[in-house]
């Protein structure tokens, strides 16, 4: 077959989408769908991307990132238009290329591999499927010996025609050398007045040339993204099935519906997920971890062993057999490292915790460096912050620290000292030292029993 080469249409607003937002930057499942279609298209072989950008396309053209190139159609005049801008690109192009609209998040790298061979030997192929309802897509017209005869959008459609279950998907394979000068022959004579790359097929047809086709197994995988509603219905598609590979792959899932999983996170063997839990982005969780319920990750990298539950993690690492939660806020920048424990109502921020330390309850740790086997107590607060910019706190290995104690930065805590419950520490405490800050105890005696008289008068 040659070179296979593919172009994806994401130039349009879609209106329908009732949103300021380019339709193709809508996310399913943590990932704009039109990247869900690149993916696609790299996991089928795709030598060769380009892709056609035009509302809000330097936002589109950031989503996607390297790895494809960029065609602008200033323009809307119709997929036809879309695809005729793209001929000084492959005057020379030998082999096929790949068609296909930015909002089909659903189809699968193997799908697009069949296609591409069922295009052999055809001037082009379409990828067609079996709507329940088909409203809103173009219908596949045949002749009675089965060939593909035209395709017929549905505000250009006669009854009959529209009787028809058999719609076009968007996507098609074409020899490219047949399909550059077919586009050229297309006219805007319909009721939108664009140009239709559908029109190509019945060009082709006229020319004596064979059209080939292969029907989805599974029409959902071939539907586009038009509203909420749709959209939707997509992301609980791509759930399922996320969530069943996970499975099969060796992860336990409890009650799989109320498990919320994104498209590119990584789940290890005989990891347990509890109900109710988010692991979004590119979050990477290792291998028997017991994730929930409750929590929320959000690209974080956990190591094996992991205990997480009624917790939210941002862009954190963490290492092998720490214990987080429950009610633990990790926010981003924290390295925390292995068998460490960060218990309730615990905040975490742009910190580092070296191995065996604890933070049980009730603790802020901001911009710190917290070191190996260090203990802090209940109610322990670093103070970063002095209303201007942040300071570090850094306490070193072996440290206690008492409960209710401040630690006024930037401010270090020498190796095996203590702070003693209670203080507020300004200076840096030495090595193995007692770190005590607070005013001496004052008993008043009958203090209390005067107040009470004088409030009786």
């Amino acid at each position: 077959m040659g070179q296979l080469a593919a172009m994806v249409l994401a130039a349009g607003q879609g209106t329908r989408m009732r949103s300021r937002r380019a339709k193709v930057l809508h996310k399913v499942c943590g990932k704009p769908m039109v990247g869900h279609v690149i993916d696609s298209l790299r996991l089928a072989g795709v030598s060769r991307i380009i892709v056609v950008v035009g509302h809000q396309g330097e936002k589109v053209m950031e989503a996607i990132g390297g790895g494809v190139e960029f065609l602008w159609q200033r323009e809307q005049l119709g997929t036809g238009h879309a695809v005729s801008m793209a001929k000084d690109i492959f005057a020379g192009h030998e082999g096929h290329l790949l068609v296909l609209a930015g909002d089909t998040p659903l189809l699968a790298p193997e799908t697009l591999k069949e296609l591409a061979a069922a295009g052999r030997g055809f001037a082009a192929a379409i990828l067609t499927a079996r709507m329940p309802d088909p409203k809103g897509y173009g219908r596949i017209i045949r002749g009675t010996d089965g060939t593909v005869l035209a395709i017929v959008e549905e505000r250009d459609a006669t009854p009959d025609q529209l009787a028809v279950d058999e719609v076009n998907t968007g996507t098609y394979i074409f020899r490219s050398q047949d399909l550059f000068p077919a586009l050229a022959k297309v006219r805007p004579e319909n009721a939108q007045g664009e140009y239709y790359l559908t029109d190509v097929i019945g060009l082709l047809v006229e020319e004596g040339k064979k059209i080939g086709s292969l029907q989805c197994q599974d029409w959902q995988e071939a539907m586009g993204i038009n509203d909420r509603v749709q959209l939707a219905f997509a992301e609980g598609v791509l759930r399922d099935r996320i969530r069943r590979e996970l499975m099969l792959k060796g992860v336990t899932i409890y009650h799989p519906e109320s498990v919320f999983i994104d498209k590119d996170v990584e789940v290890g063997q005989d990891t347990i997920i509890h109900p109710f839990c988010f692991l979004e982005g590119r979050t990477v969780v290792g291998e028997e971890c017991v994730i929930g319920p409750g929590v929320r990750i959000v690209d974080c990298e956990l190591g094996s062993g992991v205990e997480v539950q009624n917790a939210t993690l941002v862009e954190s690492k963490i290492g092998d057999g720490v214990r987080i939660g429950p009610y633990a806020y990790l926010r981003p920048g924290n390295i925390i490292g292995e068998q460490v424990k960060i218990g309730d109502f615990v905040e975490v921020k742009n910190s580092r915790v070296g191995s065996g330390s604890k933070v049980p309850h009730l603790t802020y740790v901001g911009d710190a460096i917290v070191g190996e086997g260090v203990n802090i107590g209940a109610g322990v607060i670093t103070c970063n912050y002095d209303g201007r910019q942040k300071h570090q706190t850094i306490i070193e290995d072996d440290v206690f620290v008492g409960s209710n104690a401040n630690l006024i930065a930037p401010v270090t805590i020498k190796r095996g000292a203590y702070i003693a419950a209670g203080s507020t520490i300004t200076k840096d405490v030495p090595p193995e030292s007692l770190g005590i800050a607070r005013a001496r105890q004052d008993n008043r005696e009958g203090w209390a029993r005067k107040r009470k008289g004088r409030a009786d008068e």
